[in-house]
């Protein structure tokens, strides 16, 4: 196969040193291009229904995709971002020597810009008949020789730009996605949210119980945390007088890959002033409902073999209550790490798992939810009203000591947003942050630290504030029918290969 690669290498390189040699610049600094490739074949069709005899000229551009020979003339696909369209070569013997030496050296791969007329052939092509063409780049290397439907897993994830001139269907996965988040920063704009930016390089590791990526500035001679969230900046904001912001942006945990985890993602988060979790409910099922039916034309989602309907209302159950309806476990039955271990341990050995040893009590009650309760959350579901153990930065619901409001949105079995009631007593936030540092799993995994300065801009009074953190890859993933967060995150990070 090297051998074979090799070959077609230099023979390509021969062919860029006959290109040069006629005086050709092989890559040239622009090409003024009238249409895509889809603009210029819809120009064909409304000329067509208006019945108009005229055929429209046009330059595009695009990578060959194919070529072939026919008699005296010859046809060429080429495709750009927008589509494919059909080159039509007539009498190509005919050609002046210095383009007639020209097509001669063109492979697939290269790309081509062409000007001509519009015209569709017998078999209902739309085509461009060629009047003059011009070399824009050589492409030295073949494309994979399924280029038409590159299937190598790992060639796709590592060399993207082959993924892409491959596979059509993967472009218009990435242009859903920048749909996605375009209809989703307009759906907050016009709520009268704004949309800020936070740091990524911070002090203290805060906003989510996750271990953190670490890194140092020389010159402040001090570590910093990418961050893995942006919360506790967002709420500084709040307490500022920003009652509405929202901010869209990497998030960087150190943490497991798998199909849905990615150690760098997507994350939008927003919140407002005077606002609580079911203001925040409301809000997300309008606004995935609205995105669904801006982005797709319908409500109704299609994910592996199951069919959602993402309008709202969404389904609402409480945490307590899932956990016991799909695992038979009453957490709240076993309030020490130990008790709730032994009751896990034969509903786990039931499914060939077993517990960690070295988990505490949240995180055990999150593998609860991970095991026997996610899987089954196909139609979109909140689930409510969480421990306090596992939410340290939400408000107690009235009258509950020892649960929050919070909700985990779930959809097609996987978690897609998290939101709170944010906690705005800086003391029991104090307290709180104090009782988690206590609590850290004894696995040794770096978590959470507490951020001070948040304390104090809590002293300072924050209104009741209704948050919502919305995972953007997995919500495209959703409603691109994509089961593997590799598919929608244009570079993905994988291991070195053995």
């Amino acid at each position: 196969m090297a051998g074979r690669l090799t070959r077609i290498t230099e023979q390509r390189q021969e062919k860029l040193a006959r290109i040069r040699e006629r005086g050709i610049n092989p890559y040239p600094s622009r090409y003024q291009r009238s249409h895509t490739a889809h603009e210029a074949a819809s120009r064909l069709e409304e000329g067509e229904e208006t019945g108009s005899t005229r055929q429209p000229e046009v330059s595009v551009a695009g990578r060959i995709m194919a070529i072939r020979r026919m008699g005296r003339s010859a046809f060429a696909d080429i495709r750009d971002s927008s589509g494919k369209i059909q080159l039509l070569f007539l009498n190509i013997n005919q050609l002046d020597e210095q383009r007639g030496e020209l097509f001669k050296n063109l492979d697939i791969g290269d790309i081509l810009g062409v000007k001509g007329t519009l015209l569709r052939t017998k078999s209902g092509e739309p085509t461009v008949q060629v009047s003059d063409f011009e070399l824009l780049a050589k492409s030295m290397r073949p494309l994979p020789e399924k280029w038409h439907g590159l299937s190598d897993v790992d060639t796709r994830y590592r060399q993207r730009y082959l993924d892409l001139i491959g596979n059509p269907q993967v472009i218009e996965t990435f242009k859903a996605r920048s749909r996605i988040i375009t209809g989703i920063r307009q759906f907050l704009d016009q709520r009268g949210f704004i949309e800020v930016e936070t740091p990524v390089l911070q002090p203290s590791a805060g906003g989510a119980l996750a271990r953190p990526f670490v890194t140092h500035h020389h010159t402040l001679e001090r570590d910093f945390y990418l961050r893995i969230a942006p919360e506790l900046h967002l709420k500084r904001l709040i307490v500022g007088g920003l009652d509405k912001v929202y901010e869209l942006g990497r998030i960087f945990r150190n943490e497991g890959i798998s199909t849905r985890h990615n150690p760098e993602f997507t994350m939008m988060e927003s919140y407002e002033a005077y606002a609580d979790y079911n203001d925040v409910m409301c809000m997300l099922e309008e606004m995935v409902s609205k995105v669904c039916q801006e982005v797709l034309g319908t409500t109704r989602v299609t994910f592996g073999d199951h069919k959602m309907e993402m309008k709202a209302p969404w389904t609402r159950l409480s945490l307590r209550e899932a956990v016991e309806k799909f695992s038979g476990i009453d957490f709240v039955k076993y309030p020490t790490a130990d008790g709730l271990r032994a009751r896990m341990r034969p509903k786990m050995k039931e499914l060939g798992l077993k517990v960690d040893a070295g988990k505490n009590w949240p995180k055990l009650v999150d593998e609860l939810i991970s095991t026997f309760v996610e899987p089954n959350l196909i139609q979109p579901t909140f689930l409510t009203d969480y421990p306090v153990s596992m939410s340290p930065l939400a408000k107690n619901k009235p009258g509950e000591e020892r649960v929050v409001e919070r909700f985990e949105a779930f959809a097609g079995g996987m978690e897609i947003a998290n939101a709170f009631s944010e906690l705005n007593d800086p003391e029991e936030q104090r307290r709180r942050f104090q009782e988690q540092q206590k609590e850290r799993p004894t696995d040794g995994e770096v978590t959470e630290t507490i951020d001070e300065d948040y304390l104090l801009a809590l002293e300072y009074g924050m209104p009741p504030t209704g948050g919502l953190g919305v995972g953007i890859d997995r919500l495209v993933m959703l409603l691109t029918n994509n089961p593997s967060i590799r598919e929608v995150i244009l570079f993905p990070q994988l291991r070195d290969k053995p």
